[in-house]
């Protein structure tokens, strides 16, 4: 069998890419208390789905940059 090496580069850059998905996903939230007026409590209040939102962003993220890893690939075997 052969081992499977993850390096702390690619740690620190899914890290990174998790933080952006959140990131992304609080402002998202925000933009929605801002547009229908709601009360900010709802920052912390809808915390649990801001994850949710993020893990999603993320998974979709990494699906799109398997596929591109994968077709790079192809080419390149060419």
């Amino acid at each position: 069998m052969k081992d499977i090496v993850i390096t702390p580069k690619q740690i620190k850059k899914e890290l990174l890419v998790l933080l952006v998905c959140f990131v992304l996903s609080f402002i998202i939230n925000i933009v929605a208390i801002v547009v229908y007026k709601t009360s900010w409590i709802e920052v912390f209040s809808q915390i649990g789905y801001v994850i949710i939102i993020s893990v999603v962003l993320y998974i979709l993220i990494s699906l799109v940059r398997l596929i591109v890893s994968g077709i790079k690939k192809l080419f390149k075997s060419k």
